[in-house]
């Protein structure tokens, strides 16, 4: 992919409003926990029934990126994204206005609000795989998962704020304000990214992907080139086929579903160990987690962009590969070298914030062990996460999507099995059992590194051999 036109400076500012987008897919969901007890009271119905709320959310959270992200990887990443900023803002006005008589439209709006949500953060990561080439990928990845990591810190604090404050529709009516501004920047300042409409940046889209008040990309000269072919829609399930990058998923989607988990079970389990805990400290327990997260984003970001350059360094310098696109380059390498290390670390901090809460040691052990599983768990998911983006530049809206499909699935399933399993086995022995499935993880990244070379080969190869047979067609004479 050519150079960017857009500046280092101006990258960052596409980064950050991408990340402000990101951040309402896990707000809406976190947001909403500490009012399932009132939503059942006020609409006459169970605290199952409520949670069924909750799945249906987590179902649409992996079903609609699999639509919308996929699309804009052929149709631009720009109109996908205000589409889905508005759809969220408008079912949150009907959330906010259901009648709690009709238990049916809250369930179906809902799903809507999902829908909307849920993927902004496959078409931010298909943004920067647009912008941003390998050697700077990891920083900005690192900073754009701040916005989504930052919606499990705060959401709980925020939701229970608000119900308590103003009553549970206020949650909706926040989310409906603060997902309606951010739309409105989008459509002020966003530009459209999509290779296949603008190549890097320099060539004149069609007026309807103009943002309002264009300021990016008009300071950097650059040279001129093509755009990339338009690409049909694709099935996004079809990227399972490859086994380097169905090994990555399957690991993303562990290491979150037990992250999940952990989340899910941190009020049940500090409510268990310290009863004197009041709602609002419970809710303050989700900060250190969301606080390692965050710190883990920007520190995972600097260092997978200084790894891959001292990999880079290590090899012999090709000037006519400047990015290292080459398939020579051991990417896997480059992106995972830290990886099994980080895993061990995960696993004895799981293994520790267990045995910690079975003991009810002081409450500070727990907490501290909180901060460093955030900032390890997503400090390991963002370095898969953008090596898939590197391993598919090309549809790093599907992949995403893809990921975020598997991984709430499997997280879905793990969050309904996390009370029976605290319960079966107890606090220390269900956080052991975590840990080690995480650990387990590390075998899977190793045959990552061995056999991925071989299967960007391959991809390679067959790219090759289709360019030459569309060639070979469009040249054939008519008969």
């Amino acid at each position: 992919m050519s150079t960017s036109i857009f500046t280092t400076r101006e990258k960052w500012f596409i980064v950050s409003l991408i990340a402000f987008g990101g951040l309402f897919s896990p707000l809406s969901s976190n947001i909403y926990f500490p009012v399932i007890p009132t939503l059942a009271v006020a609409f006459n119905k169970s605290i199952e029934d409520i949670n069924l709320t909750v799945t249906l959310n987590v179902v649409f959270q992996g079903i609609s990126p699999m639509f919308w992200g996929t699309l804009s990887d052929s149709y631009g990443r720009r109109h996908i994204f205000i589409m889905c900023l508005l759809l969220l803002a408008l079912s949150c006005v009907g959330l906010a206005l259901t009648p709690t008589s009709d238990y049916w439209l809250l369930l179906l709006l809902r799903c809507f609000q999902s829908a909307g949500s849920a993927s902004t953060i496959a078409i931010g990561a298909g943004v920067i795989g647009d912008i941003s080439t390998r050697a700077e990928r990891g920083g900005f990845f690192g900073v754009y998962s701040i916005g989504p990591m930052f919606g499990p810190a705060i959401g709980p604090v925020l939701g229970g704020v608000l119900a308590d404050k103003l009553g549970w529709r206020a949650i909706f009516w926040f989310l409906c304000i603060t997902s309606g501004v951010c739309m409105v920047v989008m459509v002020l300042f966003l530009p459209e990214t999509l290779p296949a409409i603008v190549g890097n940046g320099s060539i004149a889209p069609p007026i309807i992907y103009y943002p309002v008040i264009p300021i990016l990309g008009r300071r950097s000269p650059a040279t001129v080139t093509a755009a990339a072919p338009r690409k049909k829609f694709q099935n996004p399930l079809r990227l399972l086929l490859h086994v380097d990058v169905a090994l990555l998923l399957s690991t993303t989607a562990v290491l979150f579903s037990v992250s999940y988990g952990i989340t899910a079970s941190i009020s049940s389990v500090f409510h268990a160990a310290y009863p004197r805990l009041n709602e609002t400290e419970l809710g303050l327990c989700f900060l250190t987690l969301g606080v390692g997260m965050i710190i883990g984003s920007v520190v995972c970001g600097k260092v997978l962009d200084w790894d891959y350059q001292r990999v880079r360094r290590s090899m012999p310098q090709d000037p006519t590969q400047p990015d290292a696109t080459d398939d020579a380059f051991p990417i896997e390498k480059a992106r995972l070298r830290l990886v099994p290390i980080l895993l061990a670390v995960y696993a004895a901090c799981c293994v520790g914030y267990g045995w910690c809460i079975d003991r009810r040691i002081n409450i500070a052990g727990p907490l501290v062990l909180l901060v460093v599983v955030g900032l390890v768990g997503i400090a390991l998911i963002n370095s898969i996460s953008t090596l898939m983006v590197d391993l598919m530049p090309t549809q790093s809206s599907a992949i995403i999507a893809c990921n975020n499909l598997i991984r709430c699935s499997l997280g879905a399933g793990l969050v309904s099995a996390i009370e029976p399993l605290l319960d079966a086995l107890g606090t220390g022995y269900t956080y052991l059992l975590l840990g080690g499935v995480a650990a387990l993880m590390a075998p899977v990244v190793w045959l990552v590194v061995r056999v991925g070379p071989r299967c960007r080969a391959r991809r390679a190869r067959i790219a090759e051999e289709l360019k030459e047979k569309e060639g070979a067609g469009a040249a054939a004479p008519v008969q």
